[in-house]
């Protein structure tokens, strides 16, 4: 899920991006935030790249309004989502020109944000399933409910949220499937990783939600921190 937080207020920015994180975190969900401080700047950014899933923006900020950018945005698209932040009522009645799923006002109330994103999820089309062939069994996957894949010779040990299922599959030919689907990254040659399950990195190695570590290959670190930071919305 990529979420486009736009808000001239850092303050502010910063913590839409603190919720959106604590709410992927309780609800195991991998999301992208990319952040900006202007309407121009993600009308800049539209022109380009039209992947978001969500747009948060606040309504009041500089010569091009929320308001404005939402009418914008929604001659090419009419159904992203679009949820506005806003200090005042009196622009609730505007909103509804460009079909906004929901206001919130400030200062934002975190319980009232995830009303709003798990009532989007709700309504989102829910992940496709994967298939893996152990020795005796195929299994259908979602990727969230796998955490990693470590090599084991000409096979592949995968690990997911309710167990482990040695494949028939190379840690190549699984990176193959892998790889495809959005947040999963090589971390070393015997490992491949589900970025939402991470909880930190160092130069030497991952640590996941559940405190099990893995190894991170010096050439795999800048690589691996930077679609980890991404994903967290960090530092862009």
């Amino acid at each position: 899920m990529h979420i486009a937080v736009c808000d001239d207020e850092e303050v502010q920015r910063k913590l839409i991006i603190k919720y959106l994180r604590e709410w992927a975190k309780a609800q195991d969900k991998l999301i992208e935030i990319t952040e900006f401080s202007s309407g121009e700047g993600l009308l800049f950014r539209w022109e380009d790249e039209k992947g978001f899933d969500l747009l948060i923006l606040d309504i009041e900020m500089g010569s091009l309004s929320g308001i404005e950018l939402a009418k914008k945005i929604r001659i090419e698209n009419e159904d992203i989502p679009i949820l506005f932040i806003t200090g005042y009522e009196t622009y609730m009645a505007q909103g509804y020109e460009v079909s906004a799923i929901q206001y919130l006002l400030k200062p934002l109330s975190k319980e009232k944000l995830f009303i709003v994103l798990d009532k989007l999820q709700r309504h989102t089309k829910p992940e496709a399933k994967l298939t893996f062939h152990t020795e005796d069994r195929i299994l259908l996957l979602t990727p969230s409910e796998i955490w990693f894949a470590e090599a084991q010779g000409h096979y592949s040990l995968l690990c997911t949220s309710h167990g482990s299922y040695l494949l028939r599959h190379s840690i190549t030919e699984l990176s193959k499937t892998l790889e495809g689907q959005k947040g999963f990254v090589r971390c070393h040659r015997s490992y491949l990783v589900n970025l939402r399950h991470i909880s930190a990195i160092t130069r030497n190695e991952i640590v996941m939600d559940d405190s099990k570590t893995l190894p991170i290959s010096r050439s795999a670190y800048q690589m691996v921190n930077e679609a980890f930071l991404k994903n967290y919305g960090v530092g862009l």
